[in-house]
Formats: structure tokens, sequence, C-alpha cells
């Protein structure tokens, strides 16, 4: 059974320190209480708007913090001129429209092959690690490794909306998860999944054994509110090994 990383998604103490401006909440500071609390990366996702994460905030990031950076970004010009200037361990590349609230749904690799495989090579060329994040369905997967991914991060959403709603299709959902994580490793990838994994949500998920990297951003951020960041990822890193060594367990029984 492989080890299961937490990666923590540091954009929104950014959202919250520029509501007002100025230099508070620091998501420098928030990352490094989240690897103290045991994250094994930090990941930060430089919108083309700069809702959030800012181009001051990956440059310190990539100076300063002691795990793997993981660069979240559209597939432009632009962004690939600022990995390849600040080359973090890896990138995540996702979709992005100007209206949405969060990142809605994969990116469309299997459109998109065509821009993708020169993008995806310019970035590994420079020894960047490339994951493209996806629904878990077999054609966005066996298009992410003809683009020539490293990753594939599996979109969670679907299984967390179901999984919060009980509207009958969180099985369904996580059989979706498990499927196109069993293929994606089949076919050479590392699978990594995130977006909207809670405290309730995330055993399942830490359970699938070809997942080897979870990256939470959102729900932990909001419950720093009440428990503080150190508290908030020392638990979910708590459960996901938790799952993953029961899963083990059962697997080896």
């Amino acid at each position: 059974m492989l080890a299961l990383r937490l990666g923590v998604n540091i954009d929104h103490v950014a959202t919250i320190r520029n509501a007002r401006g100025g230099a508070h909440p620091d998501p420098l500071r928030a990352a490094q209480l989240a690897i103290e609390a045991g994250a094994d990366g930090i990941t930060a996702h430089l919108r083309e708007d700069r809702r959030h994460i800012a181009d001051a905030d990956i440059a310190l990031l990539k100076q300063t913090i002691a795990r793997p950076l993981n660069l979240e970004m559209a597939v432009t010009e632009e962004m690939r001129g600022i990995a390849l200037r600040h080359r973090p361990h890896a990138c995540c590349l996702v979709p992005e429209r100007r209206a949405e609230l969060t990142t809605e749904g994969g990116l469309n690799a299997a459109g998109q092959i065509e821009t993708l495989t020169p993008f995806v090579a310019t970035l590994r060329d420079a020894g960047i690690r490339v994951s493209l994040f996806i629904d878990p369905s077999p054609e966005q997967i066996e298009a992410s490794r003809q683009a020539g991914a490293d990753v594939v991060e599996l979109h969670t959403g679907r299984y967390c909306e179901a999984a919060l709603s009980g509207d009958g299709e969180r099985e369904g959902e996580l059989r979706r998860l498990v499927e196109g994580a069993r293929l994606a490793a089949s076919l050479g990838l590392e699978v990594h999944a995130g977006h909207g994994l809670t405290f309730d949500t995330v055993a399942p998920v830490a359970e699938i054994g070809e997942i080897v990297e979870l990256n939470i951003g959102h729900f932990l951020v909001g419950e720093a509110i009440f428990s503080g960041l150190h508290a908030a990822v020392l638990r979910m890193k708590s459960l996901m090994e938790r799952a993953r060594n029961a899963s083990s367990g059962l697997q080896s029984a």
C-alpha cells in the first residue's frame, strides 16, 4: 500500500487578506503552520485575475517553505512564463473562468491534446512535474497520459456534494474515483485527488490505495476559524492515515 500525502492549499488565507488589503493574514505563515502540523506540501493557485494568491506570494513560498510547492494554474502563456521563472516542484493545470467562485469541474484534457502536449513538455523539460486536474473519466485519464502528464488529480467535488446532500449518488461517485484511480495507475500516472474534501468525506477517498496525495484547502482554512490551522491540519492528516492504515489491513487480511 502506497503512503498518502497531504497537500494544503492556502488560497483562501489570501482571500481573507485581500478582503481588506494589507498583509494579514499572511499565506506564508499559514504554509509554515501547515507544514509544522504535518502537511507534506503546499498548493497555491495563481489565478489570472489574482483573486487570492498574488505573484509575490509564489516567490516567497518558493524561496521559503521546506516542502514541495504545487502551483495551480491555467493553461496560458503568462502562467507558463511564471512557472518557468519560479520552477516550483509541480504545476497542476486547471480550468479557469473569470465568473466562477471556485474551480468547477476538471480540465477537458481530451479536447485540448494539441494545446496541452507542447505546454506540458515545456514544463517537464524545466524539471517541473506536471499534473492535470480532471474528472475521473477514462477519456480524460487516457488523454492526460497522451498529453505527457506525470500526474492526474481526480476531481472529488461531485463525490463530496453527493455525500453531503445524501442524494443517493455517493456510492456511484466514489466508484468512479476508485475506477479512475486504478486506470490512471495502470497507465503509469501518479494519482492525486482533491476538491471539497472535509473531515466527514475524506476517509473513503483516503482508502483508495492508488491515490498517493490529497490536496485540501478551503475546508481547512474555514475550520481554522474554530480550532486553529495547526489543529485542523493535524486532524485531517490523522483521519487520512487512519483510513489508509485500515484499508491496508483489510487488503492484507
